[in-house]
């Protein structure tokens, strides 16, 4: 936060990526700071961050801390609030704790396995929503056409810049649905994943099941997110507008 200025452009230096994404000196000095605090908590855990290059012994760890340090970075240096710190415990595959936390909005989600979701210590739970039409969704640009002919009339929600914190608003009831397209990355998603589990939610991709991490690749396909009631209909709907649009 010392480097963050809402509604103005960070005082971090900035460099850029080998494919143009930015980076500043605030994500590494985060990652930095989670990878000490992690190695003293659970110095048997794997670690796997989008800003430390990644080791494969890993896969051989029981347990993988599983970090993006800022999600959202473009967003973070231009003074736009919605950017978070995601961290996971991945145990066996599955993310069991997550922590999204989004300290310039003021909220802090954490979940762990079979114990609940919170935001800011408060319960929270998906939308109860039964039926598509009408739902609030998030969905990829390129996607929307297809969307906006469909007999569902969606509530097209702005996108949020942090992919964690778009499935966390998910989890929270604040949106309903949410589709993104292929290429996300584990740390992207993997604290939102148990987050949005507990809070009765499913993160998928097109063959259904749970999602696994600690696997040789970091890449994702494309992703749902939806109320347990809904996902299979919002996957086939999903599904339908990405053949559409190819």
């Amino acid at each position: 936060m010392n480097y963050f200025q809402e509604g103005a452009r960070t005082s971090a230096a900035v460099q850029f990526k080998g494919g143009g994404s930015p980076v500043t000196e605030a994500d590494f000095a985060v990652d930095r700071y989670l990878f000490e605090g992690v190695a003293a908590l659970l110095p048997e855990a794997g670690w796997m961050s989008e800003e430390t290059k990644d080791d494969q012994s890993r896969l051989s760890r029981k347990r993988l801390i599983v970090v993006d340090p800022i999600d959202g970075t473009a967003a973070f240096l231009r003074g736009d609030p919605r950017w978070s710190v995601s961290i996971a415990l991945v145990e066996d595959g599955r993310p069991v704790v997550g922590v999204v936390h989004a300290p310039a909005l003021g909220r802090t989600f954490v979940a762990h396995h079979r114990g609940g979701a919170f935001l800011n210590g408060a319960p929270i739970s998906v939308s109860p929503r039964t039926a598509l039409a009408g739902a609030a969704l998030v969905a990829p640009t390129d996607l929307r056409d297809f969307l906006e002919r469909s007999d569902y009339g969606f509530n097209f929600a702005k996108r949020t810049p942090s992919l964690a914190l778009r499935i966390a608003r998910i989890a929270m009831g604040e949106d309903d649905l949410a589709i993104t397209k292929p290429n996300s990355r584990d740390w992207d998603v993997a604290a939102a994943d148990v987050i949005l589990a507990e809070a009765g939610g499913v993160l998928a991709e097109p063959g259904g099941a749970p999602l696994l991490y600690n696997r040789p690749t970091s890449r994702r396909d494309m992703l749902v997110a939806a109320p347990k009631a809904l996902v299979s209909e919002t996957m086939a709907l999903a599904k339908a507008a990405q053949k559409g649009h190819s």
